[in-house]
């Protein structure tokens, strides 16, 4: 039997712009629900030290620059009559940008709740320079330093005596 193909299922800009706004206010309300429930519990039951307050300006500004980044992706374009132009990129998409911003608030908010029990929960940020590298390898290092070399186009009989003859007539 044959298989039939089928339409890919794609979505309408519509529902994009939708998404987004929901995954927007999801990644929100994670980072208020992390930033909260770290100051309530640092101010309860720890100090604040150098080292916790630098980690904490520090994943601030990772969270506001991923959550800034995302809303710069989504941003939709509307007409002046009101109808949808452009609804920007998706941010769920797999495999995209957005998946890996969304990866990083939440590694972010992870660290920042496991360092509620110990300091050195920090050292997971390092997954982030580790995963870079390896999709910068994978990505970009690996399939150039090991693509195969171009072939070369085959050429008939006829032209392979045709140089023959011209390659002989030289020497």
């Amino acid at each position: 039997m044959a298989t039939k193909k089928s339409k890919v299922a794609t979505k309408g800009a519509k529902q994009i712009v939708e998404e987004n706004a929901s995954t927007l206010n999801f990644y929100r309300n994670m980072i208020c629900g992390t930033l909260g429930t770290y100051f309530i519990a640092m101010l309860i039951f720890f100090d604040f030290t150098t080292l916790t307050i630098t980690l904490t300006i520090f994943s601030a500004i990772v969270y506001v620059a991923s959550y800034q980044f995302m809303i710069y992706m989504a941003r939709a374009s509307y007409l002046e009559s009101g109808q949808l132009l452009d609804s920007g990129v998706d941010l769920n998409i797999e495999g995209g940008i957005g998946e890996h911003v969304k990866d990083l608030i939440i590694l972010t908010s992870g660290v920042q709740i496991l360092s509620l029990i110990s300091n050195y929960f920090w050292l997971l940020w390092l997954l982030v320079p580790v995963r870079g590298g390896w999709m910068l390898w994978k990505q970009i290092l690996s399939p150039w330093f090991f693509a195969s070399p171009p072939e070369e186009p085959e050429v008939n009989e006829k032209k392979q005596r045709k140089l023959e003859k011209k390659m002989a007539r030289r020497h």
